[in-house]
């Protein structure tokens, strides 16, 4: 796991924990926020899969 993938994952987290509070609260701007920060926090993770993808192919490309 790197970098990425672990800030995305904790972005995805806050976000979604800032979208409940916002649904509890009836606060419609908590709401969109959360449901942002969510979506940046797949896209990071995202981002880190990919890399890591290619490092592996990389790496099994150079043992062969």
């Amino acid at each position: 796991m790197n970098k990425d993938q672990v800030k995305g994952t904790v972005k995805d987290i806050a976000g979604k924990t800032q979208r409940k509070v916002g649904e509890a609260t009836g606060n419609t701007s908590q709401q969109i926020k959360g449901t942002v920060k969510q979506g940046e926090g797949k896209l990071q993770k995202g981002a880190g899969d990919v890399e890591d993808a290619l490092r592996d192919t990389s790496s099994t490309s150079k043992r062969r």
